[in-house]
Parts: structure tokens; C-alpha cells; sequence
């Protein structure tokens, strides 16, 4: 008998050791540690990835979004040009719009007018919890009916989206609605599961008989599972062109994820994987390459863009 409880007692301490690592992971997924406004710019202008005085030349409005989740989106609406041609910018995980100024700066040379928003849960925008695309997705869509609300019937428009924003534009795309007329993804994850052990294990160096526990939780508290966000899954409903971008030196989300998704999709497609750039890096690692790559892109799928650079601030 005392065998038996002591078989009972250490696989109820095993249960409760599995359940506090799954409150934990979750706790770290959900509210993960965002990097705070002012070291995001500087960063970006001590670094020389944009211009703040160029920057602050450029007509723009500061507008609230609403989401369908009942906060507001801040958002700001960059605009150079009196035309209906418009990118809209995702930002990754723990960062904000700023970030996304520099990859704004290539497409305000071809001629785009922008609109960068934060997410959930970052930057100026509500929300309290970060879902990698889950609820990001739905709240992509709200951005892009305000712009048609704005803009009319006539918006022509792409959707760029780093890290977790490429996640979230694959997951708007190719779960919500294929509304763009183009995309471009860099580094995104293909498989948040996937994504969560290739963390649990680099980070953490635990095995991933944690993440059972860790989606329980996810589930309970924040209403979504890690399984649902699966943009290799997604990507086989989208119908519009991308452009996928990872650096091969990534050591967070792994270059083989975007090789992967690139590999999957059947639509018109390009990729740029140079072999420099860690996460989140390939611009600023390859300024020169990543450039050409993008005009290359939308020469193809935008014939218009070979008119352009003229706009003075740019040139």
C-alpha cells in the first residue's frame, strides 16, 4: 500500500510540476516583454535604419483603428501621394509601427502611400494579451476595411509583415480573406508549435513535453492554441504573389521555416536568402541587395513602379 501512494504521491508532484511549467510558458507567450517606445527609435536612428528629420517631412495623420475585440488600433497614415496605391506594415513581436519606417522608406520610392499600425497589446494600441497571429489576423482585416473605407473601391494595396507580422499577414490571408494584391513576409515562423519547441529547447533547454500543458493554459486564459496558428497550413488558400525573405544566419526562427512556406506555395512567388542576416536583419545586414529585391518584386506584379523614384524626400 505504501508503494502504491508513493507511486500516487510523485505522479500528482509530476502533474503539478507539468501544470506550473504550463502557467509559466504561458505567461511567457501571452505577455511576452515588449522593448519600450524610446528604445525602439533609438535604435532605429542611432543606427541609421531611417531618417527621423526626413521622416517627420512626410504628410501623415495619427488615426484609432477600431478592433473587433473592443480596443483601438494607433495607427499612422503616411502620405506622399494623391493616388490610391497604399502599403500597410506588420510589425514583429515586442516592437512597434517604428520599426517598419525603414521598409516603409522602399516602398514610398516606388511610389506607395503607407500605413503603419501596432498591434495588440504593443505600441499605443489596447489589448492584453499577444497571440502570434490568432487574433492579430482579424485585427489586420480591420485595417485594411478602414483603408477601403478611406481610400474607396479603387485602393490597390500590399500587406508587409517582419517576424510575427509575416506570420499574421500569411494567417490574414490564407484564413481570414486574400484581399491584398500583394504580400511580402520576412523571416515569419511557419508553425507556432514548431516554433515554441525550437524556443523551449534553445532557450530554456527543456524538452517539449511542456507545451501539452503550456496550450491547456494558452486555451483557458487567452482563448487560442498554439495549434491554431499555422501559416504553412494557411498558405494554401492564398492566390496573390509573395515575396519571401529570411537571412540564413536566424537563429530564432529558423531560415528553413520561410524555405518551407516558400516551398509550399503554388502562387506566384519570390524569395531573397542571403546567406548574412540574423533575425529580423536582413535589411539592415544586405541594404543594397534587399532594395533590388523589392523593386525587382514589384516591377513584376506592379509594372507602374518602374516609373518611380520621384519623390524628392526618397530619391
Amino acid at each position: 500500500m505504501k508503494k502504491k501512494w508513493k507511486w500516487v504521491s510523485a505522479g500528482a508532484g509530476l502533474i503539478s510540476l507539468l501544470a506550473s511549467g504550463g502557467i509559466y510558458f504561458s505567461n511567457k507567450i501571452i505577455y511576452i516583454r515588449k522593448k519600450k517606445e524610446e528604445e525602439i527609435l533609438e535604435r532605429e536612428t542611432s543606427e541609421a535604419r531611417f531618417d527621423l528629420a526626413q521622416f517627420e517631412k512626410l504628410p501623415k495623420e495619427e488615426v484609432q483603428i477600431p478592433s473587433p475585440f473592443g480596443y483601438s488600433l494607433h495607427a499612422l497614415l503616411v502620405k506622399p501621394y494623391e493616388s490610391n496605391r497604399y502599403m500597410i506594415f506588420s510589425h514583429g513581436v515586442t516592437e512597434s509601427k517604428t520599426n517598419m519606417i525603414k521598409y516603409m522608406n522602399l516602398f514610398i520610392k516606388k511610389g506607395f502611400n503607407a500605413v503603419l499600425y501596432d498591434h495588440r497589446r504593443h505600441g499605443k494600441s489596447g489589448g492584453t494579451t499577444t497571440s502570434y497571429g490568432y487574433y492579430e489576423r482579424h485585427d489586420l482585416k480591420a485595417v485594411v476595411d478602414w483603408l477601403k473605407r478611406k481610400v474607396g473601391e479603387e485602393l490597390y494595396f500590399g500587406i508587409f509583415g517582419e517576424s510575427m507580422g509575416g506570420a499574421t499577414t500569411l494567417m490574414y490571408a490564407g484564413t481570414v480573406e486574400d484581399e491584398a494584391n500583394f504580400y511580402v513576409v520576412d523571416c515569419p515562423f511557419s508553425d507556432f508549435t514548431e516554433q515554441l519547441k525550437i524556443r523551449l529547447r534553445e532557450d530554456f533547454k527543456l524538452p517539449p513535453i511542456l507545451l501539452p500543458y503550456t496550450d491547456l493554459f494558452l486555451k483557458f486564459r487567452a482563448g487560442f492554441s498554439m495549434k491554431d496558428i499555422v501559416p504553412l497550413e494557411a498558405i494554401k488558400n492564398i492566390r496573390k504573389p509573395i515575396l519571401f525573405i529570411h537571412g540564413q544566419e536566424d537563429v530564432y526562427v529558423p531560415a528553413s521555416m520561410t524555405k518551407e512556406l516558400y516551398d509550399a506555395y503554388e502562387g506566384e512567388k519570390s524569395i531573397f536568402m542571403p546567406e548574412r542576416g540574423g533575425h529580423a536583419e536582413t535589411y539592415v545586414t544586405n541594404p543594397e541587395e534587399y532594395e533590388r529585391t523589392i523593386f525587382e518584386f514589384l516591377e513584376k506584379v506592379a509594372p507602374w513602379t518602374r516609373d518611380y523614384p520621384k519623390n524628392e524626400i526618397y530619391k
